[in-house]
C-alpha cells in the first residue's frame, strides 16, 4: 500500500481532498485529525502574522 505524500495528508485533514475510502474508521483517528487540523490552522495564522509584521514594519 502506497503512503500518501505530506501535501495529500494536509489536504485530507483540511477536508479539501477526498479521504481514502480504504482507511480505517476509528474515533481516535477522527480526534487525531481534528487536532492536526487545529494545529495546521494555528500555524498558518501565525505564519501569516509574521509575514504581515515583516512586510509592514515601521
Amino acid at each position: 500500500m502506497e503512503q500518501p505524500s505530506i501535501i495529500q495528508q494536509i489536504l485530507q485533514y483540511l477536508y479539501i481532498k477526498k479521504k481514502n475510502s480504504n482507511a480505517p474508521h476509528n474515533m481516535n483517528i477522527k480526534f487525531m485529525h481534528g487536532m492536526n487540523r487545529i494545529s495546521i490552522f494555528m500555524f498558518l495564522i501565525g505564519l501569516i502574522l509574521i509575514i504581515f509584521k515583516l512586510l509592514f514594519k515601521h
